[in-house]
């Protein structure tokens, strides 16, 4: 059966069902997997009338369960979580709770859980930021519980190091020096909320992992040009990704901002885009012509018709989703491969960009505005891979005339 109107849904997903088929229509499914997805509704609306659930039912163990139960059946089709993300998430746009596991409870993860929302709202932190401080801190918590329960009263500068020494034998330098900033976050917000007594945030000890040691790796404009050519222009794969990659050479901007990029953000007349970048800023970059024209001849019959979603680069093969992050860099990673280049991702690119304005004459100011850095010390380090400019300030060698 071809055709997913035939499909019959009954049970507490079928007031549901006129929608779903809408929406399979929008994200670009062909009518062959259209009739696999609605028979996958009709199979979760059995399984939840069933055993007399609605469709507030579904939580993330219910889905596991309906899962295991289709491979355990045998099925060849719609076999893991997946299989339902499409479905699930037009129920959560229609109104349906999200399923969710069960929270953890107990005083460790109460009182993470307020650190979270405090990293959010009062911090302005992303929620990956936010995930990975949660977790670099959870074992200093865990250990403060007693008896009697989660005891910081007690807690004291001897506690602090103690856990940072624990973690600079386990952990690489970068890491340790994570977690010291996860922990003095932890302790002022501990101190703030009067949990503890007095600020242990300089009990907390400095990592030795000097920063900006290294020189800025960057691709040569040779290698550049090559990147750009490997994209096959006769397909949407490639226009996509030609565009993913001037924006990212010659913009110097971050993978996730690319990701993020959204029609509206794209102000044709004033040749300007709005970059969402970090601590959740809005920021204005001219956009030039070159990469101008690849995003126009992306846009132009090669990006998906009929999307419900605005970002600009999306996949190519149903369901249309946004691009991530990580598939931005592995449009780089891929390129790279076609070039016979070594691995490179997404910050390469970034840093080729920033260098190519310094031996172009941009100031590093100037460069750091593009780039957006917070610190002039950010910038500073492409200073180094300013030959020229360093063979004027170096100072001879003893017995060596110039």
């Amino acid at each position: 059966m071809k055709n997913p109107d035939l499909v019959r849904v009954g049970g507490p997903l079928a007031l549901f069902v006129e929608g779903f088929r809408a929406r399979l229509e929008v994200l670009g499914y062909a009518r062959g997997p259209q009739v696999v997805h609605m028979e996958l509704m009709a199979g979760l609306s059995r399984w939840l009338d069933e055993r007399g659930l609605d469709a507030s039912g579904l939580t993330l163990e219910a889905l596991q369960d309906f899962v295991a139960g289709r491979r355990a059946a045998g099925r060849r089709d719609a076999r893991s979580m997946r299989s339902v993300r499409s479905l699930i998430e037009y129920l959560q746009e229609a109104g349906v709770p999200a399923p969710v596991r069960k929270p953890a409870s107990g005083p460790v993860q109460t009182l993470l859980d307020g650190y979270a929302r405090y990293l959010i709202h009062e911090r302005g932190l992303a929620g990956l930021t936010v995930a990975r401080n949660v977790d670099l801190v959870r074992p200093f918590v865990a250990v403060q519980v007693g008896p009697d329960g989660l005891d910081l009263a007690g807690l004291s500068a001897g506690d602090v190091l103690a856990f940072m020494l624990v973690r600079s034998r386990v952990d690489r330098p970068a890491t340790v020096q994570r977690a010291g900033t996860a922990l003095r976050s932890l302790l002022r917000y501990l101190h703030l909320q009067g949990m503890i007594k007095n600020s242990l945030v300089g009990a907390v000890p400095s990592a030795a992992n000097w920063r900006l040691t290294g020189l800025p790796k960057y691709l040569t404009g040779p290698q550049v040009s090559a990147l750009l050519r490997s994209c096959d222009r006769s397909t949407a794969v490639g226009r996509r990704d030609l565009a993913v990659l001037t924006m990212l050479a010659r913009l110097g901007l971050r993978a996730g901002e690319v990701a993020g990029l959204r029609l509206e953000d794209i102000d044709w007349r004033r040749g300007e885009i709005i970059v969402r970048g970090k601590g959740n800023r809005h920021e204005r970059l001219p956009l030039p012509g070159d990469v101008g024209e690849t995003v126009v001849a992306y846009l132009n019959g090669f990006r998906p018709a009929r999307l419900g979603v605005r970002e600009v680069f999306v996949g190519v093969r149903a369901p249309h989703r946004a691009m991530t992050r990580g598939s931005v860099t592995q449009v780089v990673a891929r390129a790279a491969r076609r070039c016979g280049l070594p691995p490179i991702y997404a910050h390469r690119l970034r840093h080729t960009a920033a260098t190519a304005m310094l031996h172009a004459g941009a100031p590093l100011q100037e460069i750091g505005q593009v780039l957006r850095h917070r610190h002039a010390l950010t910038t500073a380090r492409y200073a180094k891979v300013d030959h020229d400019g360093l063979r004027a300030l170096a100072r001879p060698w003893p017995g060596v005339l110039r």
